[in-house]
């Protein structure tokens, strides 16, 4: 039994010391901030994806690639909101590596995370799925298809890098930039959507109503009055002079209440309607102006990009 299980972790350290050597050949460091690089994955044909919040210039970027051999990037676009950049790379020393479907992840599955560093090379940190469940939303509005907490302590420099199975199958970027308590991996499949918005615009062109809002109570007797579905409210607090909102009549002081029907209590309740694939459709907002309702049709803009 003891050489059985010898044998067993002998083998299970062979697997996994391949498998990091094997998507070392698509993994590279990233130069794009003072002191300390990060990592990025040769992900398509000409084509690093990697970390947005360690990118902190435009211009300038360089990769490290595996051979050791420094050669320059171009910026191609981020969203931020999704903690994701692409850059661009002419080079031939580059493999794309192996993808995953991350829907057949289990809590307390093996991954690795890998990186590159600029000084000290390739790294990698042994974990498992600590936590796992479905689409959610970050604290900047980016829509994740899956969340997936991972049970490891990233190295410094290794955001930006691909999370591994034993089979060296990318299932998705890590990060460190939504929560300061656990690591995350973005999937494979958000990852996926973003770049081709990235390549195809160099921004993710999210909705905007060109409204500020803050939740509010609504009085028990208003809520029965005009059969209002919830107990909360979004009060319109800023209106764009030239945005959507204020173009189809919306006023400062007016309470929206619901989106096409469902109800909206909080700014969160908006992020549904404001997805890239939104702009430019019209939408249904029924409001309270003065106790009485009032409807009003926005046809949703597209939100000017930040830079990162």
């Amino acid at each position: 039994m003891e050489n059985e299980t010898k044998n067993t972790l002998q083998d299970l350290s062979h697997d996994l010391a391949q498998a990091v050597e094997q998507i070392s050949r698509s993994v590279v460091a990233i130069n794009a901030r003072r002191h300390l690089s990060s990592s990025g994955v040769y992900w398509r044909d000409g084509i690093i994806v990697t970390a947005a919040h360690t990118i902190r210039r435009t211009d300038g970027i360089s990769a490290i690639l595996p051979s050791g051999q420094t050669v320059p990037v171009t910026f191609a676009g981020a969203d931020p909101s999704t903690d994701l950049a692409v850059l661009k790379i002419d080079s031939q020393a580059l493999l794309i590596p192996r993808f995953s479907d991350t829907a057949q992840l289990k809590v307390g599955h093996l991954v690795v995370a890998v990186g590159r560093g600029a000084q000290r090379g390739l790294n990698a940190t042994l974990g498992i799925v600590g936590v796992l469940s479905g689409a959610w939303r970050t604290w900047r509005g980016g829509l994740i298809d899956q969340f997936i907490g991972l049970d490891l302590t990233l190295h410094p420099g290794v955001a930006g890098g691909p999370m591994i199975d034993a089979h060296a199958r990318v299932l998705g970027i890590n990060t460190s930039a939504f929560s300061r308590n656990i690591a995350l991996a973005i999937p494979v499949s958000t990852v996926n959507r973003v770049v081709q918005r990235l390549q195809e615009k160099g921004h993710m062109n999210r909705g905007y109503l060109g409204l500020g809002m803050q939740p509010v109570p609504i009085p028990e007797e208003l809520k029965r009055s005009l059969a209002l579905p919830a107990d909360s409210a979004l009060l319109v607090v800023t209106v764009d002079a030239d945005g959507p909102g204020a173009q189809a009549g919306v006023l400062f002081g007016d309470v929206i209440v619901s989106l096409n029907g469902t109800a909206v209590a909080s700014v969160r309740d908006l992020q549904p309607f404001l997805e890239p694939e939104s702009v430019g459709n019209t939408i249904t907002v029924s409001l309270v102006r003065g106790g009485k309702p009032v409807e009003a049709k926005i046809t949703i803009g597209e939100r000017k990009p930040k830079d990162t």
